[in-house]
């Protein structure tokens, strides 16, 4: 049994190793503890009761993270491999959009290396471009910048949004990685 939580300080070294494990195969980008303690009230953790001690174990996370006042990013998405498949991330992934929307955000974003799990939750492709405060915040300090192969998709928040144009003529996108594809979202 797990349930879903407001992360803890004493959390932060937890999740700094489910991120590690997960950023050791390449499957997404490291963070630390320090990077994790700073921005604490943005993330959500599914915890799980050890039936021998009876105490508090982070089997899962994720960060909703403020790209600009209409946009937030799900960020750090990580489910412990002994749990997964249980619908965890799912669980974070809903919290995280009860979140975002109870902030005010229009719409919320995800860069990915797995979309048909954003895809079965509403959100939908995008052009990196159209994130593009991510690029700005984010990405131009990532090491996949110039062989990138995450997937862009967003999800509104609210009908209709009304949003900025992000794009920025100043400042280049990441380059595709040669062994990214396209979404078949046809078949």
């Amino acid at each position: 049994m797990y349930r879903l939580e407001k992360a803890r300080v004493e959390d932060a070294p937890r999740l700094q190793a489910l991120v590690a494990r997960y950023a050791a195969q390449d499957v997404m980008l490291p963070r630390t503890v320090e990077s994790i303690v700073q921005t604490l009230p943005d993330w959500v953790v599914a915890t799980a009761e050890t039936s021998a001690r009876a105490t508090r174990q982070v089997i899962g996370g994720v960060c909703l993270t403020a790209l600009a006042p209409e946009l937030a990013e799900v960020r750090s998405l990580v489910v412990d491999s002994d749990w997964q498949g249980k619908g965890i991330g799912h669980r974070l992934v809903a919290r995280v959009i009860e979140m975002a929307r109870a902030r005010g955000y229009q719409q919320l974003c995800a860069l990915t290396l797995v979309p048909e799990f954003f895809l079965g939750m509403d959100f939908r492709p995008v052009e990196v471009a159209d994130i593009s405060p991510k690029v700005w915040v984010d990405c131009q300090h990532c090491p996949k910048y110039e062989r990138c192969d995450e997937y862009a998709l967003v999800m509104d928040l609210v009908p209709n949004p009304v949003l900025p144009n992000y794009r920025r003529a100043d400042l280049p996108l990441p380059t595709k990685s040669p062994n990214w594809v396209p979404l078949d979202l046809v078949s």
